[in-house]
């Protein structure tokens, strides 16, 4: 196991070019599911981080055969679902989970049949799933990092509207808010997290950067901006230690950086200030004087 001195030389490597922009692209994810994977906690809608990770597949997989950005590709696909869900979804006489079970099913299911005709589609789905940090290019980076500064933006501009529809579906339309478009732009935000992220960790795993940093953030306080910086940092910090063992014993990247994540929510599951179980519990006990 290399120490994190030969780590951080590594990453001046010249050689090792793609050490640095893994590292730069596991930040930006963090940063756009940190900010994204609040609301995501706060409206109970976790089902859809996993709902558009399997959505933008389809896009992924055309731009692998076309040789384009995946992000793109990927991109246009999960806007293409979040606005059907988003126009669905309105009626309310088929609930919003079930139109996300329907879409995203049949669109990972046309992926699939896309990948299947490329030569080789075997090596290629494995990355599709799991994540490929290793193979992310300057471009990548450059279109991760303007689409995360624009949904940041946007997010922390419409951060009242969004909690108020999340509290109040019903009073925020009767104070004429713009509910649908609201709703789609958080669908629109999960699909740029999603996709951004899709390199870091796969499609399979996307969900926990999503969803668990925001959890742990949750846990530690009920302030929303204090709530989102928590949520970045601990996405940052699961995602530097994770490239780091990564690196050091050779093990998927994705996995492990959902791992420490894991970790870390456990540990505030466990010792959150007011919300932890341990805490509660020894707060309970009475005192001996």
């Amino acid at each position: 196991m290399i120490s994190l001195v030969d780590f951080f030389q590594d990453l001046m490597n010249p050689a090792l070019g793609f050490l640095p922009r893994a590292l730069m692209i596991s930040i930006l994810s963090a940063i756009i599911c940190g900010v994204v994977g609040v609301h995501v906690v706060l409206r109970g809608m976790a089902f859809i981080g996993d709902a558009v990770a399997h959505s933008v597949f389809p896009g992924i997989a055309v731009a692998f055969a076309l040789q384009t950005s995946v992000i793109v590709g990927g991109a246009v696909a999960g806007i293409v679902v979040a606005v059907l869900i988003a126009v669905f979804s309105q009626r309310r006489r088929v609930k919003e989970d079930t139109l996300i079970g329907v879409f995203f099913a049949g669109a990972f299911a046309f992926g699939l049949v896309i990948i299947s005709q490329i030569d080789g589609y075997t090596a290629s789905l494995t990355n599709f799933l799991f994540g490929s940090i290793a193979g992310v290019s300057d471009t990548e980076i450059v279109v991760a990092f303007v689409l995360g500064t624009i949904i940041t933006a946007l997010l922390l501009g419409l951060n009242k509207e969004l909690v108020a529809v999340s509290l109040d579906r019903e009073t925020a339309m009767a104070q004429r808010l713009p509910v649908f478009a609201l709703d789609l732009f958080l669908y629109l935000s999960v699909t740029c997290a999603v996709v951004v992220s899709v390199r870091t960790i796969g499609n399979i795993l996307v969900l926990a950067l999503l969803v668990t940093p925001a959890a742990s953030a949750r846990l530690l306080t009920d302030r929303l901006s204090t709530m989102m910086a928590v949520s970045v940092g601990i996405g940052i910090l699961s995602s530097v230690i994770g490239l780091y063992l990564s690196w050091a014993i050779d093990v998927p990247t994705g996995a492990t950086i959902v791992l420490v994540a894991t970790g870390i929510f456990f540990l505030c599951w466990l010792f959150a200030p007011r919300r932890g179980v341990l805490v509660e519990r020894f707060s309970r006990v009475p005192s001996m004087n």
